[in-house]
């Protein structure tokens, strides 16, 4: 564990970084599949790969740099983007630089990366190099794992092999490129609270199925692989913003095929048609989104005639996010690795309960804390961080008696100061009896009996008096 002295007045620090968190945070988007280029075309990937930082960190540390004489030009961030086997040349990259947007956000994407055939990997990862515009390292950051695939699957999908499937719930971007120009490809993004077609920007959007029988009013989530024929909704995860129910057609030719019902696979050419309108679709006219009426086929009832703004190509997409806070740290080393909670496992209960916190980029100089608590923490693997969960009493001595449960946030600290911050809490529940004699204080909330009861009678079955969440 750390020096007491030094734990104490990083506690401290902890305590204002929970009141007024001034975090910094790194978001990659990128496909989930990336086409292999041949010979000398070079199929760039589409959608490109985006990066955004957000958070108000970013301006604290442009204060701090101004503050050093450095200057606005010292806080300018610049990025360098390539595959994770190029090496360490910034030559084999692509620069990105980042403009900020209206909604206080730097934005940066790289459009012109690619992956020849001369590299035979099934599989790869983005590396995102950032430094500031003095010099200064900020970090190394990896996207998720992206499949490489030759071309879209022209044979009917199988649910034997789902590898190319697109799933219910997952996240895809939607593109259309007229003529198969690459200078002409709108993406489906949202600006203003409006859906736009936009050549320098793509949303990612949630993908839900729902039963064809149901209206808008009432739309349930159902789990399973999309099928065309299917009554969907896109949801964009920036904004919320949705659009109606949408029934998705197999594009074939140009034409709309409304008979066909087997899984959708990544980069196929797809449609939407707007559930109940009469052959209308979703459509792209430059820059807006709007909707277009295909044509009947006199000849082939099953198919309906659509124009270019209406052939859609869909693809699964990732996102993965990087969180840290410089306001404590004490080092101007690189905030990288940045570790990433996926899951808590909680063993034991009462007052010898272990908690393993599992996840990817784990390191022996990182310690857990609840809240503004530090845990006794042991580094296991990469994957793989085991703490002592600390008493109730740690949060203070009036704690112990209260009535209700009690959440704090789960954090992890670098040995320099440096913090990441996480979408994981940990929830601490009473115990019912007092000690003999014990008064309850009087600014227990007197519904919390009801709570209480029905809390208690479950972790009593089980034998525990925690528990976590997300």
């Amino acid at each position: 564990r750390s020096n007491p002295y030094q734990t104490n007045l990083l506690r401290d620090g902890v305590r204002r970084y929970l009141q007024l968190p001034e975090d910094q945070t790194v978001l990659i988007l990128h496909a989930k599949v990336a086409q292999k280029s041949y010979g000398n075309e070079k199929r760039f990937f589409c959608p490109p790969p985006c990066v955004y930082l957000s958070g108000p960190g970013w301006k604290l540390k442009q204060e701090q740099l101004t503050a050093s004489d450095l200057g606005e030009a010292g806080f300018r961030v610049w990025g360098y983007m390539g595959l994770d086997s190029m090496g360490s040349s910034l030559m084999e990259t692509q620069k990105l630089s980042f403009e900020e947007q209206p909604d206080s956000k730097g934005f940066g994407c790289a459009k012109a990366l690619y992956i020849s055939d001369a590299d035979k990997r099934k599989h790869f990862r983005l590396v995102l190099k950032l430094f500031f515009s003095n010099g200064q390292e900020i970090g190394t950051f990896h996207s998720k794992l992206i499949k490489v695939i030759s071309k879209p699957s022209q044979k009917k999908q199988s649910l034997k092999n789902t590898d190319l499937c697109i799933s219910a719930g997952s996240k895809v971007s939607l593109f259309n490129r007229l003529r198969s120009q690459t200078v002409s490809t709108r993406y489906l993004s949202v600006e203003g609270g409006a859906f736009i077609a936009s050549a320098r920007q793509w949303a990612a959007f949630t993908l839900h199925l729902a039963d064809e029988r149901c209206t808008r009013s009432e739309f349930p989530l159902r789990e399973g692989y999309i099928r065309y024929g299917s009554v969907v909704q896109l949801i964009c995860t920036a904004t919320g913003i949705t659009l109606p129910p949408l029934i998705i057609r197999k594009v074939s030719k140009q034409y709309a095929m409304l008979d066909v019902d087997e899984p959708i696979s990544q980069l196929h050419k797809c449609a939407f048609q707007f559930q109940g309108s009469d052959r209308m679709y979703l459509c792209l006219s430059t820059e807006k989104v709007i909707q277009f009426q295909a044509s009947p086929c006199p000849k082939e009832a099953n198919r309906e005639l659509l124009n270019d703004g209406s052939c859609w190509t869909i693809i699964g997409t990732e996102m993965v996010e990087y969180t840290f806070s410089e306001s404590l740290a004490c080092a101007r080393e690189p905030v990288s690795p940045v570790p990433l909670i996926a899951a808590l496992q909680l063993t034991g209960g009462g007052d010898v309960a272990m908690l393993e916190v599992q996840g990817e980029y784990f390191h022996a100089h990182l310690k857990v804390w609840f809240g503004d608590v530090e845990a006794e923490t042991m580094y296991r693997s990469p994957k793989s961080l085991v703490c002592v969960v600390p008493d109730v009493s740690a949060f203070g001595s009036d704690w112990r008696w209260l009535r209700y449960p009690i959440t704090v946030p789960i954090l992890l600290i670098r040995d320099d100061g440096l913090i990441y911050s996480s979408s994981f809490t940990f929830t601490y529940t009473p115990e019912q009896s007092l000690l003999p004699g014990q008064q309850v204080p009087s600014d227990v909330p007197q519904d919390s009996d009801k709570l209480l009861d029905s809390i208690h009678q479950e972790f009593t079955r089980t034998n525990f008096h925690l528990f976590m969440q997300s």
